[in-house]
């Protein structure tokens, strides 16, 4: 299926087994256990020799056929479905990090993972290593022989921010370190991850892939170009046959133990929101760069944030990593704190929520919600500034979107 395009590939994605009725759209499995013949065959079936499923906190046929169609879109080498984003991070960085390990990172990252690195891992004996990520000499430097990765976001959540990837990786290689990016921001029909270097994704599918916010989820993609015996945590591990020791482990032990995967019901939605994944992000990613053209020379506005907007330092990258628009998020910034709550409630269109990539646009003022638990010094570690507003586009028409920006900048 490697021929076909984004779309075809995603909708044609097979199921593990032909459905008893001929369903086109794959039923939930809402079952906890599944029943076999002999005791025999249930042995094998625990002892992962037969790949039939067990318990649905292990393996789902529903969770299974999503992550199918997750293969398909990116061309990976296996894929974990979780519960959330944060469980895709968390459940990657406890397979492969120990105490005595760092992780170096850039600190421009979403709120949650920022306090994963920086405070939950800290617990464990995991050391994290903060460093500009458009530095390359400072990345090599952190970079030793017990870091057990480096990891950014694609784009920066809500910096907008880039960086170089291949460089980053070839750094990287020469060290034995994989490079684990979040790419939530930009999916697989803009961004082919491995031609840039990128050894694991971790991905909130909540967002872009859930098509109209329908429930959490998270996925892990490992494209299998690490050599894991190069981390020490899983060096000791026999190379299983069909997936990475990564994989093995995470499947195997991590997932199993912590409890994150993802649930049928959720699997089913988003297996849905999948198929017109591709449609949703081009219309979604062109109203967000017309709107932040629009407002780019603004009287009232001290700066618009869009990697692909001429003014961007990021231009160049957008343009090389990313097929089309990057994106349906994008930020501005006002004079004050004060006025960006007095634009935001002039909003109509705009709802004020925390998540991202709804079939609705979305607003919200980051340091006072998202960042509001962290203390100045970690707000500015953060990069988290009080006159930034991040919104995210929605599948309204741009123009009663444009308007509706207009407006509320008219009473400031």
């Amino acid at each position: 299926m490697n021929d076909l395009h984004f779309s075809t590939r995603i909708i044609g994605a097979d199921y593990e087994k032909p459905d008893a009725h001929g369903a086109l759209s794959l039923p939930v499995y809402r079952n906890a256990a599944f029943e076999f013949a002999d005791s025999e065959s249930i042995a094998a079936a625990f002892r992962g020799e037969t790949g039939e499923h067990t318990y649905s906190r292990i393996s789902n046929p529903s969770v299974a056929h999503f992550e199918r169609k997750i293969l398909a879109a990116s061309g990976a080498a296996s894929v974990i479905a979780l519960s959330s984003g944060m469980a895709a991070i968390t459940n990657t960085f406890f397979a492969i990090a120990a105490a005595g390990n760092n992780i170096v990172a850039s600190p421009h990252l979403f709120g949650n993972t920022f306090a994963f690195f920086n405070s939950t891992l800290a617990f464990f004996g995991v050391e994290v290593r903060w460093v500009d990520a458009a530095d390359l000499q400072q990345i090599a430097e952190a970079v030793d022989e017990n870091t057990c990765a480096f990891f950014v976001e694609l784009i920066t959540n809500p910096h907008m921010e880039i960086a170089d990837l291949p460089a980053i990786s070839n750094i990287l290689k020469s060290k034995g370190v994989p490079l684990i990016v979040d790419t939530t921001l930009v999916p697989w029909c803009a961004f082919d991850a491995r031609r840039f270097g990128v050894d694991i994704e971790v991905v909130s599918t909540t967002k872009y892939i859930s098509g109209g916010a329908t429930g959490t989820g998270g996925v892990i993609v490992d494209h299998g170009t690490f050599d894991w015996t190069k981390n020490r945590k899983l060096a000791a591990m026999p190379e299983p046959p069909a997936v990475s020791r990564f994989t093995a482990k995470l499947r195997g032990e991590i997932v199993r133990n912590l409890g994150g995967y993802m649930t049928p019901d959720t699997a089913w939605q988003q297996s849905l929101g999948m198929d017109t994944l591709g449609v949703r992000f081009q219309r979604m990613s062109a109203t967000a760069h017309a709107l932040a053209r629009h407002f780019e020379n603004h009287p009232k506005v001290v700066r618009m944030g869009y990697t692909a907007l001429e003014s961007s330092p990021y231009k160049s990258l957008s343009d090389a990593f990313f097929t089309g628009d990057p994106g349906a998020m994008f930020t501005m910034e006002l004079a004050s704190q004060d006025d960006c709550f007095r634009f935001m409630d002039a909003l109509k269109l705009f709802r004020r929520a925390t998540n991202l990539f709804d079939n609705r646009s979305l607003v919200i003022h980051p340091f006072s919600t998202i960042y509001c638990t962290f203390t100045p010094q970690m707000k500015r570690t953060a990069g988290i500034t009080d006159n930034l507003i991040r919104f995210s586009a929605g599948l309204e028409e741009v123009e009663d979107l444009k308007r509706d920006i207009e407006n509320a900048l008219k009473l400031l």
